[in-house]
């Protein structure tokens, strides 16, 4: 068979302007993110994959270059052994290559996570964190690319149950023990967070007990921040404003954010939306400026957990939409909205739907209609169904509705919404 050049992806690292060897080194850094070890991609290859000789990379090649790029392989230009390349399926449960990458980044850890013979138990070191907190990376890819779906969820839950049962059934110094408790507690939190994102608030709850349990018992701040500022969601959107607010304060008083500007960064962004949704403007502003003088001051070469790759000056934007929209400032939620979306990594998929979605309500907020409903249709329509890019949606309809219920905009709309429903 004559080999066909790949020209979706020259023309990706064209626009990013990524050389090959670049390439291969962005994508060994990936994989030992998921997998614990540093990757083997080589310029050579990638000028393989350019001229069409290799067709589809390995497994673990598909994962990164999905993670570094924000792109399946498909969409990449790459075509399946086998099977000719068909649509982009709709959602990650339906997509081969999301569950296959899943599983075997995620929740390949049960042959290594099998617990050892109760007669001789195994001794219990860094290579298991460092095993486990590779499993953890996966997760959080796969949240950043498809949100808190259901499988994810469940399989963080499962990778929490399982590191526990490692605890169990080996032995280990207090050092690994609290390291092994804190993975455990980051899993636990993955599922939290899953839930939470996906509006499935009830189940949350019990993710959140098991995740504060756990980390108390690791002592570790980050993971105490993590499980905090996620609780902080977890209460907003349960309409418990009060404890929303104090677990943002509990997130702000770890220890990590003394040590850490852009931990501190963090907090303070998401204290500034507690105070907006508050109608504390004052509080809200004041605290957004120092979220911003904090993160300037971070260092941003420094190593931090896998989880806080997602904050950047793009999501302190994020951060600073939902709080100009709780206070009704529609055009200043409009400028922030357009800056994060100009900054937002393409591999933040569900936050660019967030951003879209806040941007329409933004727009709506100014009475610009024409415009708002076009931003509200550019999302799409697998993460429209998602849990809060659909409640923010919904929140958009009520109000379209409310302001101009007979414009061909809001017929449009409606007949859109029905038909991704």
């Amino acid at each position: 068979m004559p080999r066909t050049r790949n020209d979706a992806l020259a023309a990706w690292m064209a626009e990013h302007k990524v050389t090959t060897n670049e390439l291969a080194e962005r994508l060994n850094s990936a994989i030992a993110e998921f997998t614990g070890s540093y990757g083997t991609c080589t310029e050579r290859g990638v000028f393989r994959w350019l001229s069409g000789e290799i067709a589809w990379p390995h497994a673990r090649q598909r994962v990164a270059l999905e993670r570094v790029t924000g792109h399946t392989p498909v969409q990449l230009g790459f075509q399946p052994r086998g099977r000719p390349t068909g649509p982009i399926p709709a959602s990650p449960e339906e997509d081969p290559l999301y569950r296959r990458a899943f599983l075997t980044a995620a929740t390949a850890a049960g042959a290594s996570l099998a617990a050892p013979n109760a007669a001789f138990p195994r001794r219990l070191g860094s290579a298991d964190v460092d095993r486990l907190n590779g499993k953890l990376a996966a997760l959080v890819a796969m949240d950043d690319r498809y949100g808190g779906t259901l499988d994810l969820e469940r399989h963080s839950a499962a990778l929490a149950r399982e590191t526990l049962s490692l605890q169990q059934g080996g032995t280990a110094s207090s050092r690994i023990r609290s390291e092994l408790y804190a993975v455990a507690a980051a899993f636990a939190t993955s599922a939290m967070w899953a839930a939470i994102d996906g509006r499935r608030l009830d189940v949350a709850q019990d993710h959140l007990n098991q995740a504060v349990t756990l980390s108390g018992l690791a002592g570790d701040s980050a993971v105490q921040f993590r499980v905090w500022g996620h609780a902080s969601a977890l209460y907003y959107q349960l309409g418990r404003h009060t404890d929303a607010m104090a677990a943002s304060e509990a997130s702000r008083a770890t220890a990590i954010t003394r040590r850490d500007p852009l931990f501190a960064s963090l907090a303070l962004a998401r204290l500034s939306v507690d105070h907006a949704d508050s109608g504390d403007a004052k509080a809200a502003l004041r605290t957004l400026d120092q979220a911003q003088e904090a993160f300037d001051r971070a260092d941003q070469s420094l190593r931090r957990p896998a989880w806080m790759r997602f904050f950047d000056q793009a999501e302190l934007d994020n951060l600073a939409t939902f709080a100009y929209l709780s206070l009704g400032q529609w055009a200043e939620a409009e400028h922030r909205a357009h800056r994060c979306l100009t900054g937002l990594r393409p591999d933040l998929e569900r936050n660019r739907a967030l951003t879209r979605a806040n941007l329409a309500l933004a727009q709506l907020g100014q009475g610009d209609i024409e415009p708002a409903v076009a931003t509200a249709r550019a999302v799409p329509a697998e993460m429209a169904r998602q849990g809060r890019v659909r409640k923010i949606l919904g929140d958009f309809t009520h109000r379209l509705n409310a302001m101009a219920p007979d414009t061909r905009e809001a017929h449009a709309w409606l007949d859109h919404r029905t038909a991704i429903a």
